[in-house]
């Protein structure tokens, strides 16, 4: 998190209203609020510009949000200011709002006036060049950056994030150090977990070939990211991404989203292929 970037938001105004950024006190504070809210308040979401971690992640918070609200608060309303005019699977996500939950989501755009530019925490309001918008739970997520650890170590460049050489991922300022996951400059390639797991495989391979004076081989790695909209409707996307011109690039013709007009049953389907994948990968990383 970049508690720099946006006036009045810093990590003691996280405690009032939250990021949820990160699991643990701050998603169990978010979740309190929303059920401490009455039926008929205003859930405010800031989303911030690109890039940043799991991109697809402020929609589908706002989806299952507003699940939440249609089942048991319904005459609420959801509200995300955007500091972008476009984001992830966006398509997908905004015919499912008018599907699922018409007139629950309202999304404004950085060219409506949707970028946060202060932060009033007491009178839980958030400011944009266009005007106030107060609610009764508000959920900011900031501008983020590499962590604590990638600035102490040299790793991180002025955008905040850590160049890394594509095929290695070792980082271009220090030599030596290996970056991967979140907080690399990875081209195309987005922030997710599925892309920190494959890298990490990636990175691992590349070291054990320089540890045998062996010249690492270009790896081809894929992405792929399910969200939810409701629980059981799930929408995806998928990548692949290579080494070119110093920085990983899609490979064109590979990969895509979930069809447009795909049938519920697909939906139903993709969500049960959401929680198989979070299965899956779980178990690899921690079993």
């Amino acid at each position: 998190m970049d508690f720099t970037a946006v006036p009045g938001y810093d990590a003691a105004a996280a405690k009032l209203l939250p990021h949820a950024w990160k699991a643990g006190a701050q998603t169990l504070a978010l979740r309190s609020q929303l059920e401490a809210m009455e039926d008929g308040g205003v859930v405010l979401i800031s989303a911030p510009a690109n890039p940043f971690r799991c991109p697809p992640g402020p929609y589908e918070r706002a989806s299952l949000i507003a699940y939440y609200l249609k089942t048991h608060k319904p005459r609420s309303k959801l509200v995300i200011l955007d500091a972008k005019d476009a984001f992830s699977k966006q398509r997908l996500f905004q015919a499912a709002w008018a599907d699922l939950y018409p007139g629950l989501i309202e999304w404004v755009g950085l060219s409506q006036g949707g970028r946060v530019t202060e932060v009033d925490v007491a009178g839980k309001t958030l400011i944009t060049e266009f005007g106030d918008h107060t609610g009764h739970v508000i959920n900011v997520i900031p501008p983020q950056r590499a962590g604590a650890i990638a600035q102490a170590a040299g790793v991180a460049d002025r955008t905040g994030w850590c160049p890394v050489d594509p095929v290695t991922f070792e980082s271009r300022l220090q030599a030596g150090i290996h970056v991967i996951g979140d907080a690399a400059i990875g081209g195309a390639m987005p922030k997710s977990a599925f892309t920190a797991n494959a890298q990490a495989k990636v990175c691992a391979a590349a070291v054990a070939s320089l540890l045998h004076e062996r010249a690492p081989q270009a790896p081809k790695l894929i992405n792929t990211c399910y969200s939810l909209v409701a629980p059981d409707y799930g929408i995806s996307i998928a990548g692949v991404y290579h080494p070119s011109a110093g920085l990983l690039t899609e490979v064109e013709g590979a990969g895509g989203v979930s069809s447009l007009g795909a049938p519920r049953a697909q939906r139903v389907l993709e969500a049960t292929y959401a929680g198989a994948w979070f299965d899956t990968i779980t178990h690899e990383v921690f079993a």
